[in-house]
């Protein structure tokens, strides 16, 4: 499977503007590191735009519907199979990979750097500064549907300092709205 066809996928499954934008967001973030990384960018890119695909047609079967679709339907890998389960915490996998780790890190964090864009009166990303990002992070009733423990742990797990975690996702999403 290609991007092409991944994101064929996405909208055919995502009638919501608001997860395809949160897919969207976090195939920037993947692509982003694994660029820095020296990783397949494909791979993590498909990752993240395919990583909720089910999550509105299957809410509840989420990600397990989504892992069986794919993996009867498509020729992705169980790296990537496995990454989408794991980014569930309560799935119950492992977060064994750098692409598994990379996905549940940036997952929640995306939804909070939009959250703060989209309180800005120009709704841009790219004007949204990290120090604004931290001070947003700390409130817990800013984006209340965020999970931080989430975010802190993804970062903990990617073996990335929180602080570079959040600028990284920032220029992610900027560069990809830029």
């Amino acid at each position: 499977m290609n991007r092409q066809d991944a994101y064929t996928l996405m909208t055919e499954f995502v009638p919501s503007e608001s997860l395809r934008r949160h897919m969207l967001n976090v195939e920037a973030a993947m692509r982003l590191y694994a660029r820095e990384w020296g990783e397949d960018e494909e791979t993590y890119a498909i990752t993240g735009l395919l990583h909720d695909f089910d999550y509105e047609a299957h809410p509840g079967e989420h990600p397990f519907w989504g892992v069986d679709y794919l993996r009867a339907n498509t020729d992705l890998g169980e790296d990537v199979l496995t990454a989408i389960l794991g980014h569930a915490s309560y799935s119950g996998v492992a977060r064994e990979t750098r692409l598994a780790k990379t996905l549940f890190a940036v997952d929640e964090l995306t939804g909070l750097v939009q959250a703060a864009a989209l309180v800005r009166p120009d709704k841009d990303v790219r004007l949204v500064e990290l120090p604004s990002l931290k001070k947003r992070f700390k409130n817990k009733a800013f984006a209340a549907g965020v999970n931080r423990e989430e975010v802190v742990q993804g970062a903990e797990e990617l073996g990335v300092d929180l602080d570079i975690h959040m600028a990284n996702v920032l220029r992610a999403m900027a560069e990809m709205d830029g």
